[in-house]
């Protein structure tokens, strides 16, 4: 049998490049070779396009050619420079292993949707609605899921501090990760933490405090037939959780642990899945996703956020939750890209 001809795209010009090449080395180490014929498209932090050997860590120093993919449908696949000469490489099937801007907002799924070529993972819109975490949330509302109050702030615009409840999370209303998040608890701290989100988005969200513990559902497939992972839970030290700003996060996070499966009643366990599935819907949400929400004391959720290509490091949340649920990350890949197949065909 033919082995289906798989592209991974992952680093890209985002700040969460990094993390983007170790979630690609991990599924590149869990890929069935047997099934799959890989093809490893990765993009610098200056955005320029490269066909590597392999998505390691130093995958830029090793034998690189130009590659772009192209929006033509007609050659449905990848054009890679080979001896002055363009190339052409067809491709069944395109996983973008991308995270933040220009990988989880739309962007490459556009590229892809003009290529033609099936691809992994949320489309356009639900990606876009996922990534602006303002307009997730009224989408979240209008599904019936309760929400962090929250005022958003664009370029340009200013918001009276006083008129805030203290403490206040202020974000990027569009970034991954916990880059650019701070925690306020009072006016004085405002103007430092929107000089800090505004690095990273014009457009500034700032959320009530939510009084309760952050736990997370790993969510699979397309449509009604969804399976969840096995809920986790994050634990605190002190702090509040900050993803991916460690050193070294394959030694642990600074200041949380977690928790998989989830120390969370029965109730709580099949609420939280439950939540996780509707949100994943009301989104339009396909593949994977990654629901973040808030477990309050008296047995409620809030929502956090929708990550639609969550981490898929060694380290990271997603793959350890579908872990305890008895599928592993290789199984994962192949579910996903025969989602994708079964997406586009239909």
């Amino acid at each position: 049998m033919d082995r289906l001809r798989l592209a991974i795209i992952f680093g890209g010009s985002s700040e969460e490049h990094h993390i983007s090449v170790k979630s690609a080395h991990e599924v590149a180490k869990n890929l069935d070779l047997e099934r799959y014929e890989p093809f490893y498209v990765g993009i610098t932090k200056r955005g320029v396009w490269k066909l590597c050997d392999s998505p390691d860590t130093d995958w830029e120093d090793g034998c690189c050619r130009p590659a772009m993919l192209v929006p033509d449908s007609s050659v449905h696949g990848l054009l890679v420079l080979e001896r002055g000469r363009y190339q052409a490489i067809r491709v069944d099937v395109v996983f973008p292993v991308l995270h933040g801007k220009f990988g989880e907002d739309g962007a490459i799924q556009g590229l892809l949707e003009l290529s033609g070529i099936p691809y992994v993972g949320c489309d356009v819109q639900s990606s876009t609605l996922c990534m602006d975490k303002s307009l997730a949330y009224l989408v979240a509302s209008s599904a019936g899921v309760p929400t962090p109050d929250f005022w958003t702030v664009a370029a340009g615009e200013h918001i009276d501090p006083d008129g805030l409840p203290y403490p206040v999370f202020v974000k990027p209303a569009r970034s991954g990760s916990s880059f650019g998040v701070s925690k306020v608890s009072r006016k004085e701290e405002l103007p430092g933490a929107m000089e800090a989100a505004r690095q990273y988005d014009s457009k500034v969200l700032i959320e009530g405090a939510v009084a309760g513990g952050e736990v997370g559902c790993a969510i699979l497939g397309n449509d009604t037939e969804l399976v969840a992972g096995e809920p986790d839970r994050v634990s605190l030290s002190h702090g509040f959780f900050r993803i991916h700003q460690e050193r070294e996060p394959e030694r642990g996070s600074e200041n949380a642990t977690f928790i998989v499966p989830a120390d969370i009643s029965t109730e709580a366990r099949e609420l939280v899945r439950d939540t996780a599935k509707t949100l994943y819907r009301a989104l339009g949400c396909q593949g994977l996703a990654r629901v973040d929400l808030f477990l309050k004391e008296d047995g409620t959720v809030v929502l956090n956020e929708v990550n639609t290509l969550p981490g898929l490091t060694s380290y990271s949340r997603y793959p350890r939750m579908m872990a305890a649920a008895g599928l592993s990350l290789g199984e994962v890949v192949d579910r996903i890209v025969s989602l994708a197949l079964a997406e586009r065909s239909r």
